[in-house]
């Protein structure tokens, strides 16, 4: 049975910024004038991230544009949004947050049918010269695919 996945957003700073050490997928506690917001493509996961407090997982500053026909019902857009992860998951995470100094960052937000779930990222930061790394690797790649395509013409 295949899965009806659309991508509304990616945080592609994530990639360069961490190595991302395991990825879970998530659901959103989220209002019904935030789904119509997301579903025009109003949401920023850019400076977000993601903390646990009382055994419960919260993204925090990600931005989800008010609806324009939601007068009354628009929440505040940088509001925390809880989000839906088994308790043993979450505290799985938090013990791994604690101990080994790592960091949970959403790293993409999709449709999966009609549902609304986010890429957790659990994530490890990257120093100077393992982002010169990544990007002449990045570089070498595309010069090598360039050659291969000229080749092949």
């Amino acid at each position: 049975m295949a899965e009806n996945l659309k991508t509304i957003s990616e945080n592609r700073q994530v990639r360069h910024e961490y190595f991302i050490v395991e990825s879970l997928e998530a659901g959103i506690e989220l209002t019904g004038t935030e789904v119509k917001s997301i579903r025009q493509g109003g949401v920023n996961l850019r400076d977000s991230w993601i903390s646990i407090e009382n055994g419960e997982a919260y993204v925090k500053q990600m931005h989800i544009s008010p609806y324009e026909k939601g007068n009354i019902f628009n929440k505040d857009p940088m509001r925390e949004r809880r989000l839906l992860m088994h308790k043993r998951e979450i505290m799985r995470l938090f013990g791994m947050v604690k101990q080994e100094g790592l960091t949970l960052i959403p790293v993409s937000l999709y449709f999966k049918g009609s549902r609304v779930k986010m890429q957790v990222g659990l994530c490890k930061g990257k120093k100077l010269y393992d982002k010169r790394a990544s990007m002449a690797e990045r570089d070498a790649k595309r010069t090598i695919d360039r050659a291969i395509k000229e080749r092949n013409q």
